[in-house]
Formats: structure tokens, sequence, C-alpha cells
């Protein structure tokens, strides 16, 4: 394995130490994108170590632990430099498509067998940094192919959510398509109707924070994969998410899913909600959507009000899903009126309802004028006062 800046933590050797070398290796993610010259996020470790033998070694060694998934042999070392996830070799016993029953291994093969893609079941030794690979995985990483590990529909019959997972890794690593891979996933897309809401909602927002989303949901519609997770979303959705895409390089804004969600929905907020509570989104995130729905062409024709009116995230979101410039609203405050109620009834205005109206009207102005200074708004609320008391 080529040299990574995570093989290069100082609080990895004792860690790898307290496991013994010969019997824990980098597994993954970690790997693949060392290989491929990219940062990892994550580091994970597999060893042949029962969960509970684990905890004992790091124990011994000083190294504090949390039993982070240990029904399924995880254990999470807690490092000066970050977690690190140690899990004990698996092989599956029995699955169903949604959920595992696994047994621990002994081989490293078993529990590269029981992996998703071959890119993410190579291995690399925690000193020489030699990497195991049984099912070609180097050979697919260099060919920029996402492979299932033995026999596709086996693949996904064992976890269906695994057809989301192929094309978040195509759409990260794959320049060649696998046509057994696009067979399975086509002839059984109808499997993910099984799955949680919260599982699918997962695996989109993370292929929607992608570089190009859009080309992948484009053949998840060609493949009959994409109507049965989100039917609302048509050509005309597919083509503003890639629309979306290109403002946001055009004006240097990272990717966000959510934001890339609303262009895939039609431009209904109603529609839109509903389909954030199916995918059982945050109250937070579902009304950001709903939102981005509401989009209106005259949007644009003064940003800056509109930042003032629904925020600057939505008027971001707005913008960009029209094709429109965010300069205007890019590092700009939004203000305070700089007066109050408590101002128009000191001007001599005393009806509640006469003084609503009044500083309705003034911030009216106020935000047609380009929200001017405290002076020019006085000014304003003595020409709004003198015409509530005609």
């Amino acid at each position: 394995m080529p040299a990574a800046d995570w093989a290069e933590r100082d609080d990895l050797p004792a860690l790898v130490a307290a496991l013994g070398a010969d019997d824990c290796r980098y597994v993954g993610g970690c790997v693949r994108d060392a290989l491929l010259g990219v940062p990892a996020s994550d580091v994970d470790i597999a060893t042949r170590h029962r969960p509970e033998v684990t905890q004992d070694l790091l124990k011994q060694a000083g190294i504090r632990s949390v039993p982070t998934g240990i029904e399924h042999g995880t254990v999470t070392a807690i490092l000066p430099r970050g977690p690190v996830e140690i899990t004990t070799l698996r092989k599956d016993v029995d699955t169903d498509g949604r959920h595992a029953i696994v047994a621990f291994a002994g081989e490293w093969f078993d529990d590269a067998a029981r992996r998703d893609f071959t890119i993410n079941a190579l291995y690399a030794h925690p000193e020489t940094l030699r990497i195991s690979d049984y099912f070609g995985g180097l050979d697919d990483l260099k060919a920029r192919v996402v492979r299932f590990i033995g026999d596709a529909e086996t693949r996904i019959r064992e976890d269906h959510l695994r057809i989301l997972r192929y094309f978040r890794f195509q759409a990260r690593f794959g320049s060649k398509v696998d046509d057994k891979a696009e067979a399975a996933c086509r002839d059984l897309a109808s499997t993910l109707k099984g799955l949680s809401r919260e599982r699918v909602a997962g695996e989109l927002l993370a292929i929607l924070a992608l570089p190009d989303p859009a080309t992948s949901f484009e053949r998840m519609a060609q493949l009959g994969v994409l109507p049965v997770i989100l039917p609302e979303v048509d050509d005309e959705g597919i083509a503003t998410l890639a629309e979306l895409q290109q403002a946001e390089s055009r004006e240097l804004i990272a990717p966000d899913p959510i934001r890339r969600l609303a262009a895939l929905l039609p431009p209904d907020a109603d529609r839109a909600r509903q389909v954030a509570s199916r995918l059982r989104l945050s109250n937070a995130q579902k009304k950001r959507i709903g939102l981005a729905a509401d989009r209106q062409a005259h949007d644009a024709d003064d940003p800056r009000s509109l930042a003032y009116r629904l925020g600057i995230e939505t008027a971001r979101d707005r913008l960009l899903l029209l094709g429109e410039s965010i300069a205007p609203i890019t590092g700009w405050t939004v203000p305070r009126l700089p007066v109050s109620g408590g101002d128009i009834l000191k001007a001599g205005i005393g009806q509640g309802p006469l003084i609503a109206r009044t500083l309705h009207a003034i911030e009216g102005r106020w935000i047609a004028e380009g929200f001017p200074d405290a002076e020019r708004t006085r000014a304003i609320l003595v020409e709004e006062v003198g015409k509530a008391r005609m």
C-alpha cells in the first residue's frame, strides 16, 4: 500500500502492538482510498480476536475503548487522533435482505467473502502494508469498475441496500459499468421497498453529497431503481439537479444533499414535504426542502429582500436552484429594522392595529430602498406616521 497520511498517525503503533500485528489488518475504505491517493475519513481494523478479547487487550495497553457494536463484533478504540473501529472477522450465517445473522470467523478470506464489492475487500498488514486481495479488487480499482463479490444477485439478496450502495460507489469510483451488477440492480429493484426509510434516506443523501450525483440518478431512473424509492422524480428533476451542480460549481459552493434533493423533487412545497416525511428526515430538513420547493422565478429580482424574508440559507437554496448568482447575499448579514412599534407609539400613533400597519408600511419601504441606515429609516417613519394620522 502506498504512503497515506492516516497510516502515519503516531497513535496507531500502540494500537497495533496491543492487538498484535499478525492478528489485525487495516481494511475497507481506508485501504481503498490510500491506493487511490485520496484522503480517508475513517480507519477500520479487522482482527482475529473476539470482541471481548479485543477489549481486554486494549485495556491492558491503557487504550480506552467503547463497545459500539459489540454484538456484531465491533469495539471502538478512542485514540488521540481519532477513533478507530476494530471488528472481529465475521461470516454470514443467515440473511433476509434487511438483517444478517453473523458468526465470528478465523480466516481473512471468510471476512472478505461477506463484503459487498471487490474494492472494499482489500486488507493491509499494519506493519508491512502488504495488501491481501482475495477477489480482484486491485484490478477493479485500476480499471475503475465497481463489481460485486461473487454473484451480484446473491449479494443484493443478502442486503437489498447494496443496490443503492452500488450506485454510490459507482458515482465515486467507477468509470466503467459492470453489466452484471446493473442487471442485478434492475432485476431486484423492487426489493428496496422492504427496507427502512431511514436506511434508504441515508444512502440517497450520501449519493447526493458526491460531486456528480445527477449521472447516477439518471442511470437509476433508466434501470427502474429510482421509481421504487422516489417515484416523484422525473426527467425534469434530474435535469434540474444537473443544472444545480453546475451552479454550485460556478458559485464555488460545496455540494449540499438537502438542496440537491429539493432539486430532484417537483417545485411543489406540499409534495416536497411529504417526501421528506416519508424518508423520515428531520423537521428542520423537511422545512428547508419545502421552502426550497416553493421557489418562484421572481425570487431572483431582489436576492437581499428574499434573504431578509426567508433567511440566508433559503435564499441561497432558491437562487442556486434557479441558476442565479448568490453574490448579492454572499458575506451579507441580514439587518434588523432600525425602528420598532415603540417608536411609532412615541410618535403619537396609539392604536394597536394602526401601529402594526404603519410598521409594516415602514418595513416595506425600508426593504424597497435597500435597507437604508437608521437616519433614513426614521425619516420614512415620520412620513408614514403622517399618512396614518390623515
